[in-house]
């Protein structure tokens, strides 16, 4: 008796409908948050949203801070993410230095970028109490 290839024991299983499809997409989350963890940036701008939330409380911020403080941060961190999957995807398909797969990544730093940029700078004028 031959044995089964890995391609022919992978199989795309089909999405599940209603709440199981909630819990199949949670799930999915849940492993691209520990996927987003191992990534040093990311585990920074959590350690950077810790530090805020300290100043934020030594400065007495009001409730509208924290909530736009938290959106911003919460960005940062999508932002992160799909950051990270170009990374991943553009190692996958051109292993070898190319001009386009280093603009692709360059494109996903600078979304990061902008980002880190918009909530330091609001973070700042909350703790310089211009806002």
């Amino acid at each position: 008796m031959a044995r089964e290839t890995p391609a022919e024991r992978a199989q795309i299983i089909p999405p599940r409908a209603g709440l199981l499809h909630v819990v199949d997409a949670a799930g999915y989350s849940l492993a691209g948050l520990r996927r987003l963890l191992a990534e040093t940036a990311a585990r920074l701008e959590l350690l950077g949203a810790l530090l805020v939330a300290v100043g934020f409380v030594w400065h007495g911020a009001a409730a509208w801070h924290w909530l736009a403080a938290g959106v911003l941060f919460a960005l940062v961190l999508a932002a992160e993410a799909l950051n990270t999957a170009i990374e991943v995807l553009t190692d996958r398909i051109s292993p070898e230095w190319s001009q386009t797969a280093k603009e692709a990544k360059d494109l996903g730093s600078f979304a990061v970028g902008v980002l880190l940029v918009a909530t330091g700078g609001f973070v700042g004028l909350v703790l310089a109490g211009l806002i």
